[in-house]
């Protein structure tokens, strides 16, 4: 099966509508303008490098990996990982153990989603450990939001609470340039206003974030899974290339 480029990336421009507009439909020129360049660039991407960023084989002995910027779990997780070092700065004391603790669950989440995604390269099992232990980090960050929320007597927004539906829908699909290497250490992401929100609407904002995440995260290791089960690693990659190498050629 020849693969060409993956056309995923796209999907959000084909479900673009006024509701789910990256940043909000257009007022002026400069606004559209900004978003024909946004799409134009987003097709020269895939048709560049024919991949969505994700690890698909073929037929290499190394396939193409990394490219974790341009996941949507990365991406949200970075919106968290940000987002709760906001929070805790404005309102979890220093010296409690549970700031460096939630700081560091949500750079867990972050850092090892862009870990096994490098490591896929050689290890299918090394990414799909390391995809499991940042979805269990962020399992664990939920926790925290959800504590302080009850523990300060705030109110919990459900999923379908008129709030929790807004965060969702705000952003469908973020600009890779929020996800830069190049941006600077301290500038933090804080798109939904973590700076100047109340402990409640930033705690279930990020609380909303941060299940979104843990839901990529969960159809990402299925997808994994999928491919370690039809693929195997890089040994069975290895072994069938040697066996190739090793076969008498056939002549007519």
């Amino acid at each position: 099966m020849t693969g060409g480029p993956n056309l995923k990336p796209l999907e959000w421009i084909a479900r673009l509508s006024p509701e789910n507009c990256p940043g909000g439909v257009p007022v002026d020129e400069a606004g559209w303008r900004a978003l024909v360049n946004r799409i134009v660039l987003d097709v020269r991407q895939v048709l560049s490098d024919g991949s969505d960023g994700s690890d698909g084989s073929d037929g290499a002995l190394i396939p193409k990996h990394g490219g974790y910027r341009r996941l949507k779990s990365f991406q949200v997780a970075s919106l968290v990982y940000d987002a709760t070092v906001i929070f805790c700065d404005r309102f979890v004391s220093k010296r409690s153990r549970t700031h460096d603790q939630m700081v560091q669950a949500a750079r867990s989440g972050r850092q090892n989603i862009a870990e096994g995604s490098v490591a896929s390269g050689t290890s299918r099992k090394m990414e799909l450990k390391l995809t499991n232990v940042a979805k269990a980090s962020l399992e664990e960050l939920l926790l925290d939001y959800e504590d302080f929320l009850r523990q300060k007597r705030l109110r919990r927004w459900s999923k379908d609470d008129p709030e929790a539906l807004a965060v969702r829908k705000r952003y469908r699909s973020y600009p890779i340039d929020w996800f830069d290497a190049d941006r600077p250490e301290d500038q933090l992401l804080d798109p939904y206003g973590a700076a100047q929100g109340s402990p409640e609407v930033v705690a279930n904002t990020a609380l909303c974030l941060t299940h979104q995440a843990i839901y990529l995260l969960k159809q990402q290791i299925a997808s994994q899974e999928r491919t370690f089960l039809e693929e195997g690693g890089f040994t069975e990659r290895l072994y069938r290339r040697r066996r190739n190498q090793r076969r008498p050629k056939q002549f007519d």
